[in-house]
């Protein structure tokens, strides 16, 4: 019988979908959710299928941040392709829990669009210029993962 903090510490293993790639590691997914959350607090973030698909086919650009442990899997399968075709870059994070914590919600979150600026009104210089270094960081990070796919 062990204490409770040990049985805290074993995670059960998340059961990631087939597809889930290119998958962020460790330090990328931390900066990843980093980069959500602050994308939250300035509401420059769309959450769910709907609305990520919805945002892609009018044209916004950004970082699509989907969750590797969706099941079924046929819920996202098609929004890697959308984000292939209108040139937006996307990257896989192992929990749905995590992305919607760093979303500040408190149900599970499929996928979430990281948009370079908001749709209503202005941010302070300040906030965006330190949204925008850490997009730019994120989306290096992310093409350098999937250049190392092909």
């Amino acid at each position: 019988m062990g204490s409770d903090t040990e049985t805290e510490k074993k995670k059960t293993p998340l059961a990631l979908a087939p597809i889930a790639k290119p998958l962020a590691g460790k330090k990328l997914c931390k900066r990843t959710l980093k980069l959500v959350r602050r994308a939250s607090e300035s509401k420059c973030l769309k959450r769910g299928v709907k609305e990520v698909v919805k945002s892609i086919r009018r044209g916004n650009k950004g970082l699509c941040v989907i969750a590797g442990n969706i099941s079924p899997i046929d819920v996202i399968t098609h929004v890697p392709i959308l984000c292939e075709e209108a040139n937006v870059p996307y990257i896989y994070v192992p929990s749905k829990e995590d992305l919607a914590t760093a979303g500040t919600t408190k149900r599970p979150t499929c996928c979430v669009l990281v948009l370079t600026k908001p749709d209503k009104g202005e941010l302070s210089e300040e906030v965006k210029e330190k949204l925008k270094s850490d997009y730019d960081q994120v989306v290096t990070e992310v093409a350098e993962a999937t250049s190392a796919m092909f």
